[in-house]
């Protein structure tokens, strides 16, 4: 068995293993970065377990993915109410066990993402605005909520500001990707109220150029994942440096993805918007400015 110090250390390894995905981890207080590197480790692996070789020969289907989360947050619960844990994965909840102990972060946050991990095995379609919004709740705000956490920030108006944030960004995301998601999987998180507002068809998703219809469409979800960005982007302004500075880079950078959006004349079936090495620097600039 793993001491807590050796959990922590294996989970630092893999975070450092994915550093260009996850700068944050460099640029933390030192004291916090084995729990932020525990939070990583967890999450990556758990994504890993969702989605790693989907649609490829022989892979676990669906159902047989949501088994293995199942099983993963048994033993995740088990750690952290003080039970042994008998999993390939041991490591990571025994970190994060202690991560959540010495540091506040709610075992639900943990659960949160697990559920939205299962969901996106078996869920291509979304009906409403709400239900892609609530998606988001449990995807991507845990991670916003867990950083302030750590960090020790833990009210309540910084978790709004927050949870605007995150779930803009995770928008931001799906808006880049809709021809990648459904071309890998079938997903579409564009919500199907919208298709019949605007006359969106599913052949639309994959077939370049975009339709004008499409067009509308994604214009209607850029304007809105804008007001959420606007909305949350204040947390910035209450909180510390370097904190501070990481809170800007990622409403920026959501930003940017969908200003190429706007830039594409709302065509992200045609080709991905993506941020480069440029809009990086021009990142950075715009952070040590923006308040």
């Amino acid at each position: 068995m793993m001491t807590v110090d050796e959990s922590y250390a294996r989970c630092h390894d893999l975070t450092r293993e994915h550093y260009e995905n996850f700068p944050v981890a460099r640029l933390v207080p030192k004291a916090i970065r084995p729990y932020v590197s525990a939070v990583y480790a967890f999450a990556r692996t758990a994504d890993d377990l969702a989605d790693e070789g989907w649609g490829q020969s022989a892979s676990p289907t669906p159902q047989e993915r949501v088994t293995a989360l199942d099983a993963y947050e048994e033993q995740l619960v088990n750690a952290a109410e003080g039970r042994a844990v008998c999993d390939e994965y041991a490591w990571i909840f025994l970190a994060v066990a202690d991560t959540m102990k010495k540091t506040g972060a709610p075992l639900q946050l943990f659960r949160d993402l697990l559920s939205a991990f299962k969901q996106d095995c078996v869920k291509l379609r979304y009906e409403t605005f709400d239900e892609v919004l609530d998606y988001c709740r449990r995807s991507a705000n845990p991670v916003g909520r867990l950083v302030l956490i750590l960090h020790g920030h833990a009210d309540e108006q910084k978790f709004a500001w927050s949870d605007q944030i995150c779930s803009a960004l995770q928008l931001a995301n799906f808006w880049q990707d809709v021809s990648i998601d459904i071309k890998k999987d079938g997903r579409v998180y564009i919500p199907l109220e919208d298709w019949a507002t605007y006359g969106v068809t599913e052949e639309m998703f994959s077939s370049p150029p975009a339709t004008e219809q499409f067009r509308r469409c994604m214009q209607f979800q850029v304007e809105r994942t804008y007001a959420m960005f606007k909305e949350g982007r204040v947390l910035s302004r209450h909180l510390p440096f370097p904190l501070s500075m990481e809170i800007r880079i990622t409403w920026l950078g959501g930003q940017t993805i969908l200003d190429k959006i706007i830039a594409a004349n709302y065509d992200t079936v045609s080709a991905r918007p993506k941020i480069n090495a440029f809009d990086k620097v021009k990142l950075l600039q715009k952070a040590a400015f923006t308040r």
